[in-house]
């Protein structure tokens, strides 16, 4: 199994403890200034990629000198640096793929950033998008379990297609049986596994599934 990690240039103060993945990822992509937050937090970038254009030029040479890889682009382009940064993922062959930094800040990136969980998902790949209060991932059709996180305990269904077909929910404080949501329900908002682990399951479309935690 390979665990990979991309960290984009959001807020800082919305970046997860790292150190609780450290053990876990084999290979850091460090996407534009997402390279230094890397090396402040005592991570070496295997791969630094983007244009670099958000950082001073004195960043950019420590960033230089420390990425195993340093890999420029343009600053006029039509891929943001955290597709170039998935490019370069994809080229790893990762089972898994974390995507940090991503949230926050500008609406419209955080709404692409998630968008790209489904680009992940079609590449045969588990995506997670991880913060400091939630950790995000797609999910096709079919049976899954999911485990306790005591580190965010609140769980959300949300639709990403129109609908989603046949949803039952098992484990959970709040059950549901063979149910249809739709873009705008909440009816799948904010549930809670009442043991270790629960199941979820439904026949057509695609699940965002969102874990959480109060601040």
């Amino acid at each position: 199994m390979v665990y990979v990690a991309i960290m984009g240039n959001g807020p800082k103060d919305l970046i997860p403890d790292l150190s609780r993945y450290e053990t876990t990822i084999d290979i850091w992509i460090g996407a534009d200034r997402g390279a230094l937050t890397l090396l402040e937090n005592n991570i070496m970038p295997d791969y630094a990629v983007g244009d670099f254009d958000s950082m001073a030029e004195a960043d950019k040479d420590t960033v230089r000198k420390q990425a195993k890889v340093f890999d420029p682009y343009p600053s006029e382009k039509d891929e943001t640096d955290l597709e170039i940064a998935l490019k370069q993922a994809y080229t790893l062959k990762p089972d898994k793929l974390y995507l940090f930094g991503v949230t926050g800040g500008r609406l419209d990136h955080a709404l692409i950033n998630i968008q790209l969980l489904y680009s992940i998902m079609d590449q045969g790949i588990q995506g997670i998008i991880a913060d400091h209060q939630n950790l995000l991932e797609l999910s096709e059709p079919g049976s899954h379990k999911i485990n306790y996180d005591q580190h965010y305990s609140i769980i959300s269904f949300i639709p990403f297609t129109p609908c989603v077909k046949g949803l039952t929910l098992e484990g959970f404080y709040y059950k549901l049986s063979d149910e249809t949501i739709s873009w705008g329900s909440t009816l799948c908002i904010s549930n809670q596994l009442i043991s270790d682990f629960g199941t979820f399951s439904y026949d057509e479309g695609i699940l965002l599934v969102i874990k959480s935690r109060d601040v």
